[in-house]
């Protein structure tokens, strides 16, 4: 069976703790994405979440990265933290021409992130999905949904992402639906739930499973993405080696 690309990485690169852990003692801050992306097969930028950044930006991360190196990228929360998702077109076009495309080959997918208060509808749900564009400048895009309510663990809400080519994120987190369906051709995960006084996060027989299910997402050719998020974030970067030491 064919094994598609299985990137692990991490949430941002900028984070205190890990200053004298991950990066080594007396790093230029200036050279920790640098250092990060080194080391890791993706990074999920989060700042985008928040707010927007100038083309230059985007252009410098991917200049930072090896040329095999992928960012994923955080929608913007105001394109899904809304009453109505059918009403953010301006948020969604806003968002997605603020300067990805200079991430070029060094673009993944993009992450909407939806509240755990979103409940799922049918009807808007769609018609936010078709807001999402194909391609921007050129470059072509694909989408990962994080939904966070329990109503999304419904057979319409597959088939709707299915439809529209787009991937359910798989997240390990307490209180989340872990939604385990193959809508895209490419598979992603956040796995949330590190422990701090484990020094790789997770036990050695949590990461070797986590490796046989990042394996299955990656069947037939498919990409995956598995990135260690939050829980105990200052064990993140180990525990995201380590996983990628037992994948091979």
């Amino acid at each position: 069976m064919a094994i598609g690309r299985i990137r692990v990485g991490i949430g941002g690169w900028t984070y205190e703790p890990w200053r004298g852990t991950f990066y080594p003692d007396k790093l230029p801050h200036a050279r920790e994405l640098e250092h990060a992306a080194s080391r890791m097969g993706a990074i999920e930028i989060n700042g985008t979440y928040y707010s927007s950044f100038k083309p230059e930006s985007f252009r410098k991360w991917a200049e930072a990265a090896p040329d095999d190196f992928v960012f994923t990228v955080k929608a913007s929360r105001f394109a899904t933290n809304r009453r109505v998702l059918a009403d953010g077109a301006d948020s969604v076009a806003k968002f997605v021409n603020q300067g990805l495309a200079e991430l070029g080959p060094k673009l993944g997918p993009i992450l909407w992130q939806f509240m755990p208060t979103k409940k799922f509808d049918r009807e808007d749900f769609g018609a936010f999905l078709k807001l999402l564009p194909a391609k921007v400048d050129g470059v072509a895009l694909r989408h990962a949904l994080e939904v966070r309510h329990e109503s999304f663990e419904d057979a319409a809400f597959v088939a709707l992402a299915r439809d529209a080519g787009a991937a359910i994120v798989f997240a390990d987190k307490a209180g989340y639906p872990s939604i385990d369906e193959t809508t895209a051709d490419f598979s992603y995960a956040r796995l949330q739930s590190a422990e701090e006084e484990i020094e790789t996060g997770y036990s050695d027989a949590a990461l070797d499973d986590w490796a046989k299910r990042a394996r299955g997402w990656a069947k037939d050719g498919r990409d995956a993405f598995v990135f260690m998020i939050n829980g105990a974030k200052v064990r993140a970067p180990a525990a995201a080696e380590a996983l990628t030491a037992r994948l091979g």
